[in-house]
C-alpha cells in the first residue's frame, strides 16, 4: 500500500478531452477580456505563449510571474488583464464543465484511499491559478479539503512533463519517491516524468493521452477505480 496518491486531474478524475475543454475554456475567456480591447485570436496566441512559459520555466520564478511577464510583454498599453482573469476563474469558468462526458463522483475514490491512511495530492499542471483549481475539483464533487497539496500557477515553479515539477512536490509533500503512485492519463505529462524519478506510476486509459504512441503495456494501466485499488493493495 503507498502511503501518497498523486492524483492528475483533467482526463483522469474529470472525464473531458483536452480539445473540447479548450475550446469552451477561451470562448469564455476572450468573451470575459473583449470589453478591455483584447482581439480573441491575440488572446488565445498570447496564453498560450504564457503557457509555453510556464512549461519553460527554469524554477526561477513563480509560474504565475512566468505567465503575466509573457502576457504583458506582448501588449503594452492594454489594461491589465489579471483581476478580470482572476474574476472569470472564480465565475464564468465554471461554465467551462459542460465539456464533462459524464458527471463525475469521485468522492467516494478519494474517502476510500484516507480511510486506509493514504494522503492525496492533486497533481495537475499548474498553469492556472488555485482558483480555477478548486472550481475544475467541484466539478467532480471535491474540494481543497480532500488534498493536502495542491499545486498552482501561484505556488509551483515548474510544469509537467519537466521531472522538477515532481521533484518539487516531493519537497513540498514531504513524501519520498518509493512511498507514492502518480495516477494520471498522460504518457508524456504523467507517466514518464514520475517514472524517470523512481515513482510508481498507472496510467487511466479511459481519456488517455498518448502524443508519441507508445506501446503502452509497458506501463501498469487501466480504469481509475483499476488504479486506487492498485494504490490500495
Amino acid at each position: 500500500m503507498k502511503k501518497t496518491v498523486m492524483f492528475d486531474l483533467d482526463g483522469t478524475l474529470l472525464p473531458f478531452e483536452q480539445d473540447e475543454f479548450i475550446k469552451l475554456y477561451f470562448g469564455g475567456l476572450c468573451k470575459k477580456l473583449a470589453p478591455l480591447g483584447y482581439i480573441p485570436d491575440k488572446v488565445v496566441k498570447d496564453v498560450w505563449g504564457g503557457t509555453g512559459a510556464m512549461i519553460k520555466n527554469d524554477g526561477s520564478k513563480p509560474n504565475a510571474d512566468a505567465f503575466w511577464e509573457y502576457f504583458r510583454a506582448q501588449n503594452p498599453g492594454m489594461p491589465d488583464a489579471q483581476s478580470l482573469c482572476d474574476e472569470f476563474y472564480t465565475k464564468e469558468f465554471d461554465a467551462v464543465r459542460a465539456c464533462l462526458k459524464y458527471p463525475p463522483q469521485r468522492k467516494q475514490l478519494i474517502e476510500k484511499l484516507h480511510s486506509a491512511g493514504i494522503e492525496t495530492l492533486l497533481a495537475t499542471n499548474p498553469v492556472f491559478p488555485y482558483s480555477a483549481q478548486l472550481t475544475r475539483l467541484a466539478w467532480a464533487e471535491l474540494s481543497e479539503a480532500d488534498f493536502s497539496y495542491i499545486t498552482s500557477y501561484e505556488n509551483s515553479r515548474y510544469c509537467k512533463p519537466n521531472p522538477r515539477y515532481f521533484e518539487e512536490l516531493l519537497e513540498k509533500s514531504g513524501a519520498s519517491p518509493s512511498d507514492c503512485i502518480v495516477i494520471g492519463n498522460s504518457v508524456t505529462e504523467d507517466i514518464l516524468p514520475a517514472r524517470s524519478l523512481g515513482i510508481e506510476i498507472f496510467l487511466v486509459t479511459e481519456f488517455l493521452e498518448n502524443p508519441e504512441a507508445r506501446d503502452i503495456s509497458e506501463f501498469r494501466n487501466g480504469t481509475l477505480e483499476e488504479a486506487v485499488d492498485f494504490a490500495l493493495n
